[in-house]
């Protein structure tokens, strides 16, 4: 993954960086919650990481057990409420994600009645690995601390429980949201990864053949490495004879995300472009079946 790396912080200051790191936007309610059902603290990770002969160590990159969660204002959520996990990549931290790829700002802009959460992972490192998010019910007790995040902050009722639950990530984040689909025992909906399928693809492929109901999506780009593994995974699908599409970014249309719960799209954008410019993260949002518009 080392050579779709080089020009990221290049890539995200011109293209996305449309406001600063501070998280304030009219509409919504922002906010950070600790939970020890984050990725780290990890054995996994007690000594580090090497990569590429670099050592990063526990102390600045595996410690932070953030968890970044915007609500808009006028969340309806009594009984259920719905929840968005994003997942960054390489190099990124939870705040540093949600402002550069304006996650944030397009979350909002959707008026969906949902959550979205940034749990912190390897921080500002080189490093897919999902630390403990990747053990059995650990994600289970995450989205447990989360309720209880927004229950203290008054944003849903003293007894609400989880609605629909969705993943989407970019680059390095599909190894965590594999290993949470496979073990985090939550039901998850939907998939949406951003040039981020390198692996873990028969994890994936039993998701999806699990329930029809589920939805994957993968817009993946030439140079983001990811080519090879959705052209894998697109045979894979064939031959078990399931369902799925393929289109161009430039061809993408509401309808097509809307009729097809498995969805490959090529992108003529660069890795760092795909989420914010243009803006796919608000249009998955507007047209994912599981989520609702605020009323």
């Amino acid at each position: 993954m080392k050579f779709r790396l080089t020009l990221i912080f290049i890539g995200l200051f011109i293209v996305c960086n449309k406001t600063s790191f501070a998280q304030d936007m009219q509409g919504a309610v922002i906010f950070h919650i600790q939970s020890a059902h984050t990725a780290f603290p990890d054995t996994g990770r007690a000594k580090g990481h090497v990569y590429d002969k670099v050592l990063y160590t526990a102390v600045e990159h595996y410690r932070d057990s953030t968890v970044l969660i915007i609500a808009p204002k006028k969340l309806d959520a009594k009984k259920t409420v719905d929840l968005l996990f994003w997942f960054h990549g390489w190099r990124n931290y939870v705040d540093s994600a949600a402002s550069f790829y304006q996650l944030t700002r397009q979350f909002i802009a959707s008026h969906q009645n949902a959550v979205l959460i940034l749990a912190e992972t390897a921080r500002n490192a080189p490093d897919s690995y999902g630390g403990k998010l990747e053990n059995q019910g650990v994600f289970k007790a995450l989205v447990g601390d989360v309720l209880n995040g927004l229950k203290t902050e008054k944003l849903i009722g003293k007894n609400c429980q989880p609605g629909h639950i969705l993943l989407g990530g970019h680059s390095g984040a599909y190894r965590v949201m594999a290993r949470i689909i496979q073990n985090g025992q939550m039901p998850i909906d939907e998939a949406i990864l951003f040039d981020s399928l390198y692996g873990e693809t028969e994890k994936y492929m039993a998701w999806v053949k699990a329930d029809t109901a589920h939805r994957f999506i993968h817009l993946y780009t030439d140079h983001g490495g990811t080519v090879n593994e959705s052209h894998n995974m697109v045979k894979l699908l064939t031959e078990e004879h399931l369902a799925f599409a393929e289109t161009e970014e430039s061809n993408l249309t509401a309808q097509s995300i809307k009729a097809n719960r498995l969805l490959f799209i090529h992108s003529l954008h660069q890795h760092n472009d795909i989420i914010c410019n243009p803006d796919n993260f608000l249009l998955f949002l507007d047209n994912s079946p599981f989520l609702k518009k605020m009323k």
